[in-house]
């Protein structure tokens, strides 16, 4: 009898205990954040290293990281995913680049700032924007964190730019990259702001030009780059205002018992 207890004893320490399985999947869901916020320090530090960083580049770099980390971190936990999907790992790769343009604009406040380095970064995580989309198809793996963190993504990149556009062509530019965030606010306030919109080519192409736009104005090769940035200017005041307008409308009828428009 000894020895049998003896034995299931042993069984149990080298057993151990059992680590339970939602315990093992927070863990997961906090690591591949870090782990990629820790690359988005590498890549500053390259940027150090071959360009020059000083303490207010390096300030804006790690706040960014730092929020991108509590983005996928929360917004995994709160979809309950595990680990991310191909395409998010696209739109990660692009949010790196991202942070680096950040770290350079707000290193030097838009002046003195490597252009060619700004705008080759810029261009290379506009241009994956398209990648994580088709990967995000074939693949079969596109999920609502994905889209939203592509989203925003997208929205601070144009921010950046536009602020340090703005450096040199006036503060106006500025409203190209606060005009989202204007509008989320807005829908704090006006809950009818967040209905869902319907589907619209014109809307994507609207978006995409912004950057495209903002990246040509920002490599000042073209000289009536003011023009091209308030043509991209007038495009996206037509697009919000459409669907501000649209959804206002649609609001007024579903309050009065219809949903048809």
């Amino acid at each position: 009898m000894t020895t049998l207890q003896h034995t299931r004893t042993s069984a149990a320490v080298t057993r151990g205990p059992r680590v339970p399985l939602e315990v093992t999947r927070e863990s997961r869901v906090t690591f591949e954040p870090g782990v990629w916020a820790g690359v988005q320090v590498v890549l500053l530090a390259g940027v150090a290293l071959t360009v020059g960083l000083g303490p207010l580049g390096w300030a804006a770099g790690l706040a960014y990281a730092f929020a991108t980390w509590a983005f996928l971190g929360y917004g995994m936990q709160r979809h309950r995913i595990s680990s991310l999907g191909p395409a998010d790992r696209v739109t990660l790769a692009r949010g790196l680049l991202v942070g680096a343009v950040t770290a350079l604009v707000a290193d030097r406040a838009g002046q003195d700032v490597p252009v060619a380095l700004v705008v080759t970064l810029a261009a290379v995580a506009l241009s994956l924007d398209w990648v994580d989309g088709q990967v995000a198809r074939r693949t079969g793996t596109s999920t609502a964190l994905g889209a939203r963190f592509d989203m925003e993504v997208d929205a601070f990149l144009i921010l950046v730019l536009s602020a340090y556009v703005a450096v040199h062509m006036g503060p106006w530019v500025l409203a190209i990259g606060l005009m989202r965030y204007v509008f989320v606010a807005a829908s704090w306030k006006l809950r009818w702001l967040n209905a869902p919109l319907p589907a619209s080519y014109a809307r994507k192409v609207v978006a995409a030009v912004q950057g495209i736009f903002l990246v040509v104005a920002a490599s000042g090769v073209i000289p009536f780059a003011a023009v091209v940035v308030g043509l991209a200017l007038a495009s996206l005041v037509w697009s919000f205002g459409r669907d501000v307008l649209w959804l206002r409308r649609n609001a007024v009828v579903a309050v009065g018992g219809s949903r048809h428009a």
